[in-house]
């Protein structure tokens, strides 16, 4: 699949590219064996929303090279615009199945986020589910600004084709984006990723994930979450209006 044959569905001015997992992980190898620097978001309900106010986050998401739909308030926001995703592709899934695809490729990859500890957990935790991959480095996500620059200088190094970055949103989105062309690799902000690969968190029974009932499940687990999850009403109230403004626009 090429870039231009891609498909995208907007949702509240974000372009989000309509694709099932199968597809994205095409679209990966692809860029990994062209060598062509490139950002991958993972597009929920609050990452959105959080778009609308931050113009930057705003920019990067309808400017990185694949934009997946992750999350179930996504997937209703096509459903509910007429311009349905095949799919949801979440940034867990996705980590998982590229590194089950750097194993088979012998990608080296490069981890980045979390605490002190945790990324390293969770590279440890996959190789023992699923096998082993070329892990090339690993540091957490708290650094300064010199420290900053021995991380970069550590990832040019170390031929890194895949990073994976577990700084939060917007954070993650932004420095993957600003350091994009000098790091010159496929790199994907995952968010909490790590923590759940180092079953430091539990993630969703596989019916919940298939129902759109994740966030729920993470609720349970972290009640301290609930200012979060209220994105997600939030959002669908801002689909609608969206849609009533669009459809007045264009009459």
């Amino acid at each position: 699949m090429t870039d231009d044959l891609m498909t995208s569905h907007v949702v509240m001015d974000i372009r989000i590219h309509a694709v099932t997992m199968k597809e994205a992980l095409a679209w990966a190898e692809k860029r990994i064996l062209e060598g062509k620097p490139s950002l991958i978001a993972t597009a929920n309900a609050e990452m959105i929303m959080m778009a609308q106010e931050d113009k930057e986050l705003f920019r990067i998401l309808n400017t990185a090279d694949l934009v997946v739909p992750d999350g179930a308030g996504v997937l209703w926001a096509g459903d509910k615009l007429g311009t349905p995703f095949p799919e949801r592709v979440t940034g867990a899934d996705l980590t998982t199945e590229l590194l089950k695809r750097a194993s088979e490729m012998k990608w080296p990859v490069y981890f980045l986020g979390g605490a002190p500890g945790v990324a390293a957990k969770a590279a440890r935790k996959f190789m023992e589910d699923h096998g082993s991959f070329s892990l090339v480095g690993c540091h957490d996500g708290y650094f300064d600004e010199e420290e900053e620059k021995r991380i970069i200088e550590d990832i040019k190094k170390s031929g890194a084709k895949l990073l994976f970055a577990g700084l939060g949103v917007p954070k993650q989105e932004k420095w993957l984006d600003s350091h994009k062309e000098e790091l010159g690799v496929l790199a994907m902000g995952i968010g909490g990723v790590f923590d759940v690969m180092s079953g430091n968190l539990k993630r969703a029974p596989l019916w919940m994930q298939r129902n759109r009932l994740e966030w729920a499940y993470r609720l349970y687990l972290q009640p301290s979450r609930i200012g979060r999850m209220m994105a997600l009403p939030r959002f669908m109230q801002a689909v609608k209006k969206w849609k009533k403004q669009r459809g007045s626009k264009t009459c």
